[in-house]
């Protein structure tokens, strides 16, 4: 969790504040899964802090939802193209990517379980995307 934590606040993805009159934080939980690998050997621990984003509101809190996913038949083009032109490939792992978007709204959550805050009357003013909005 702390990692993860981590990382949210290195990538600048909230900034604390008083909540403004007026508006209402949502809620946030944490994810947490096992990796095994083939052999069904325990491989890691992965940790997500994920936004209840069902709890939005059209119209207020969202305007439009937009997911940008590769299909599979994009990915079967480019790997036939770099043979067929011998291009080399290189895989790259990017953590955290989602979070890079910046958001138009104003969106207030709940800080997380597991982060202490010198005034308990704070919420997270979210600056950039989470798992789970909308």
């Amino acid at each position: 969790m702390q990692h993860e934590l981590d990382a949210l606040e290195s990538n600048e993805t909230w900034s604390f504040m008083d909540l403004p009159p007026g508006k209402r934080p949502i809620g946030c939980k944490w994810i947490f899964k096992v990796k095994h690998k083939p052999d069904d050997t325990i491989d890691s621990y992965k940790t997500r802090l994920v936004a209840k984003g069902y709890t939005q509101t059209k119209g207020i809190e969202y305007f439009e939802t937009l997911s940008l996913v590769v299909k599979i038949t994009i990915v079967q083009f480019i790997f036939s193209l770099a043979s067929a032109k011998g291009w080399i490939l290189h895989q790259l792992d990017v953590n955290n990517v989602f979070l890079h978007g910046y958001l138009n709204e104003e969106i207030y959550m709940t800080p997380p379980a597991g982060r202490t805050l010198s005034h308990p009357t704070q919420v997270c003013k979210l600056r950039k995307s989470l798992y789970g909005l909308k």
